[in-house]
């Protein structure tokens, strides 16, 4: 019961940090800070007027600066490191786990990275360093250097008096990975395996030869993908000939499923997951500005398109009425498919094998709902300005359906052949084809038959 009060009252954190702010009250906003995870620390901070921030973050002992540095999104990371002192920045990174520190010292300056890095001591340092040097949307960028093996000759016994020693293990460790003296992997020991067979038995007895092992230049999002799919909970990574380098476990997989919603909502919008949604006024209206900028030139493109028709609709003023219903249509029927495809090319759902089937597919729905929504509003702009301008607009509607279809699914699969992610472009393009082909349609043909 109260793991669930406290999962309900995770909404009032904001209003009650901005309540105790605004009363400066910044002694029991320390105290309430005491009752929460670093991770609900870090919502509260992104929430926040950057003013608050600061006066909030000051509040923060190093100690757990690291682990509300890593739930915190670049842009904000990197405003907050800025203002934190190099002797805090070092106590809090040194608190991190392998994974959440590389994390960390990719936002940081590079003159304090060197700082840390010998702080920690030569060999760690040389380790972490080569992690670094992974790509941090890849397996290598997300593994955690802490790994517990063993070899598949000695006993369960052994294995058990040897945690003992250490005293801990890694954070989501549920196997151990069995290697041999080079470091290759042979398979993985369950910790269940550990603790419920026979101790004197040997770890090849017991051993998962069929372990996945992902390769460390594999994609972030393939890593989740498989995580998903094999219902993994961690998994080796491993360089050539299957040698050892790391492992990811569950709770990096969530941040990267986190990421991936994250990017895939701004993107359709245009703006970059990783902004501080509290930025100076300037710099995000610099940002918005691009994206604006090409709309306004896609609409000065389908304006152009009208007037070129500018005599038809002077004759027929209905026409200027009605031609609106003509590009909002479209523009949702490719809006629908430009969203499954974009979803399908995410999930790796959709190649070169399929990617035919599934246009003709989408050709097909366009067709029955244009002529199934062709006829309602035949019916209906028949009734209000007469049958010749209702069966206008249904054809219209009929050809915009159909090309909007072909484009919801041909714009995605080109940007992705091109290397531009088609969530961020596909929208802008796909709302000038229906409008250009939906204009075009409906005043062209009214030009054929009207006039």
């Amino acid at each position: 019961m109260p793991a669930t009060q406290k999962i309900d009252h995770r909404k009032e954190y904001l209003q009650k940090v901005s309540a105790l702010l605004k009363e400066g009250a910044l002694n029991e906003v320390r105290l309430y800070f005491h009752s929460l995870h670093p991770a609900e620390i870090a919502t509260v901070l992104e929430s926040l007027p950057v003013e608050d921030r600061k006066k909030v973050w000051s509040l923060i002992p190093p100690s757990i600066m690291g682990n509300i540095l890593v739930g915190l999104h670049e842009e904000v990371a990197q405003g907050l490191i800025e203002m934190t002192s190099n002797a805090d920045l070092i106590k809090a990174a040194s608190s991190l786990d392998s994974d959440d520190l590389v994390d960390l010292l990719q936002v940081m300056p590079e003159s304090l990275v060197a700082k840390i890095l010998k702080k920690l001591g030569k060999e760690q340092g040389a380790r972490l360093e080569s992690a670094l040097s992974y790509e941090e949307s890849t397996a290598g960028g997300l593994m955690q250097l802490e790994v517990l093996t063993t070899r598949k000759d000695v006993t369960l016994d052994t294995v058990l008096r040897y945690l003992r020693r250490r005293g801990e293990i890694p954070k989501a460790t549920e196997s151990l990975i069995v290697t041999d003296r080079d470091n290759i992997v042979l398979g993985v020991l369950p910790i269940t395996v550990l603790l419920t067979k026979p101790p004197e038995s040997l770890v090849s007895d017991w051993m998962d030869k069929s372990v996945v092992l992902i390769p460390y230049n594999m994609p972030a999002v393939d890593v989740a993908m498989l995580f998903e799919q094999r219902d993994l909970i961690s998994a080796p990574v491993v360089a050539e000939n299957n040698r050892l380098l790391g492992i990811i476990t569950i709770d990096d997989v969530v941040d990267v499923i986190r990421d991936q919603a994250d990017h895939s909502f701004m993107s359709m919008a245009g703006l970059d997951e990783e902004h501080d949604m509290f930025a100076p006024v300037i710099d995000s209206a610099k940002r918005r500005a691009v994206w604006l900028g090409v709309n306004l030139l896609t609409a000065f493109f389908a304006s152009w398109v009208i007037d070129i028709y500018e005599d038809t609709i002077d004759q027929i003023v209905a026409l200027a009425v009605l031609m609106p219903i003509v590009a909002s249509m479209g523009g949702i029927a490719g809006s629908q498919t430009l969203t499954l495809v974009v979803r399908g090319l995410a999930l790796r759902q959709i190649g070169a094998s399929n990617a035919l089937n599934l246009i003709v597919k989408e050709l097909s729905i366009g067709a029955i709902n244009g002529v199934a929504w062709a006829v309602i509003v035949a019916i209906i702009a028949g009734v209000w300005f007469g049958p010749s301008i209702g069966f206008l607009l249904g054809a219209a509607l009929v050809i915009n359906l159909i090309c909007a279809a072909l484009a919801g699914a041909g714009i995605p699969l080109v940007l992705q052949k091109l290397g531009v992610d088609p969530a961020l472009a596909g929208g802008v393009l796909l709302t000038t084809v229906t409008d250009v082909v939906g204009f075009m349609a409906f005043l062209g043909l009214a030009t054929v038959m009207l006039l």
